[in-house]
């Protein structure tokens, strides 16, 4: 049983940003000069300045900008090394074979626990600096049994959010043999790392897993209790979209590449279309079409794909000002993708926004209004953090 936690009085917001138009202006739903009390975890009042009830603690927003906490719903933190050299050569546009994901799983498996543990744990932290108060992270980089598991059990000690991805790409002792494989993913691997996840997550790209292959997976997975994720359309055009659609899956991610076909589906469904744009900065591949999609009527989430390869980066406030830069998202949207729309790819009706009932996680920022984060790139403009009303950041009193 998780300690009580009390009450907190947030003060002296400025503006607050709920995402629940109901509540206030625009789409943001942006409330004006208010106080906003979590009690025991929970948003229990949000009102008039100096018109709240007496709480055990308070946190005074000087007039800043108050946002819901950001949900990060796409994240690979358990590994170990890193493929800074593979970054600066593609960087240099010059020629680098030392092997991509290969490298990553190949130094995981030989990292002790101890140290995947401590890593993912910094990322986690780091990220929390950043305003991120929800993580989803996947495994990914074992590949085989043993290493998948600890993996999963590394992950499920530090984020809420764990989702077993032992479909990423087929390991190099199985090349030739990816039968074999599909059959140990969807059979042992499942079995050991069910009871850890609550996600089942595939690659399905050509050079990773088919169709018909990542069918196979997520169908498995599903049998298993497990939620499901798909990487889909990422490198070129290809069904992963329509089979997340078809499936059921709360989320498609990436969505580089796509096709009317895929925009239609899409946005018929309850699929959320996960856009990753930290992969297209870090990849200098072309960015997903955000504007086609919202104008499609497509639920939209952005997250960070925090990797060692393609991605690697914690910060949702970055992600953000790409967004919006670069895939032709409003400032507005942007914030709701990253927050909302995060919880929404995790089907989580608790997070997300601020109003009463929901889990009181909120940033503080150090601006007057949210669309700092995307005109202001590169600052730090978080002052402090509260995730389920524990104050995380520098403005306790």
């Amino acid at each position: 049983m998780r300690p009580p936690v009390g009450s907190l009085l947030v003060r002296g917001i400025g503006t607050l940003v709920t995402n629940r138009p109901e509540l206030g202006q625009g789409a943001l739903g942006e409330l004006r000069d208010v106080d906003l009390v979590i009690d025991d975890g929970v948003v229990a009042w949000i009102g008039e300045a100096g018109a709240s009830p007496a709480t055990d603690s308070m946190l005074d927003a000087a007039g800043r900008c108050v946002v819901p906490g950001f949900v990060d719903s796409h994240t690979h933190l358990v590994f170990a090394g890193d493929r800074v050299e593979e970054f600066t050569a593609r960087m240099a546009g010059t020629r680098y074979d030392a092997g991509g994901i290969s490298t990553t799983v190949a130094a995981t498996r030989g990292a002790p626990g101890s140290e995947l543990r401590q890593r993912a744990a910094a990322l986690v932290r780091e990220a929390e600096r950043q305003g991120t108060t929800t993580l989803e992270t996947k495994s990914g980089y074992g590949l085989t049994v043993v290493d998948e598991s600890r993996c999963l059990e590394v992950a499920a000690g530090i984020v809420e959010e764990v989702t077993y991805l032992g479909a990423h790409v087929v390991p190099p002792e199985y090349r030739g043999k990816e039968a074999d494989y599909v059959a140990l993913v969807t059979g042992p691997m499942l079995e050991a790392c069910a009871p850890n996840a609550r996600w089942c997550d595939v690659f399905c790209e050509e050079g990773a897993f088919g169709v018909d292959a990542s069918r196979e997976i997520l169908a498995a997975g599903r049998a298993h209790g497990l939620g499901l994720r798909v990487h889909a359309n990422q490198l070129s055009a290809g069904p992963g979209v329509r089979l997340a659609v078809e499936m059921g899956a709360a989320s498609a991610d990436h969505c580089t590449y796509l096709d009317g076909a895929d925009v239609d589906a899409l946005a018929g469904s309850d699929t959320v279309a996960t856009l990753l744009p930290g992969a297209e900065f870090s990849t200098r591949s072309p960015y997903p079409d955000a504007r086609r999609l919202l104008d499609s009527g497509v639920a939209v989430a952005l997250a960070t794909d925090c990797n060692p390869g393609s991605s690697y980066t914690t910060s949702m406030p970055f992600v953000i000002a790409l967004a919006v830069r670069e895939m032709r998202m409003t400032p507005d949207e942007a914030l709701f993708a990253a927050t909302a729309g995060g919880a929404r790819a995790l089907r989580r009706d608790d997070l997300g926004a601020l109003a009463p009932g929901l889990r009181g996680d909120l940033v503080v920022l150090d601006a007057p209004t949210a669309a700092h984060l995307a005109y202001r790139p590169g600052v730090d403009l978080v002052r402090t953090v509260v995730r389920a009303g524990r104050v995380l950041g520098s403005l306790f009193v």
